[in-house]
């Protein structure tokens, strides 16, 4: 049987070369857009927690700060639940 995770009842190592080509590039263009969504939400919240007020072309250092530290957070809580996924996704496939 084939990898359970991402199409069940399909052996992936039998396909034809041409299709795992294809599924290899759906897989890209996933990958893409899930990271296209994070940065946008990231950008979007960090935005909104940070930015004050728009007198002034740059950043004032208080909101500066801010969003480094928003983006700090943000991206260490996607890597965190990131390798936590990756550890689930481990143990659901030795239990198989």
């Amino acid at each position: 049987m084939g990898d359970k995770g991402l199409l069940p009842g399909v052996d992936i190592a039998n396909l034809p070369e041409e299709d795992k080509n294809r599924l290899a590039n759906v897989i890209d263009m996933l990958q893409i857009r899930d990271s296209l969504k994070m940065y946008n939400s990231l950008v979007e919240s960090c935005f909104n927690d940070c930015v004050d007020s728009f007198t002034r072309k740059s950043l004032t250092k208080q909101e500066e700060t801010c969003v480094r530290r928003c983006a700090e957070k943000f991206l260490k809580h996607s890597m965190r639940v990131g390798m936590r996924f990756g550890e689930l996704n481990q143990g659901a496939a030795t239990q198989d």
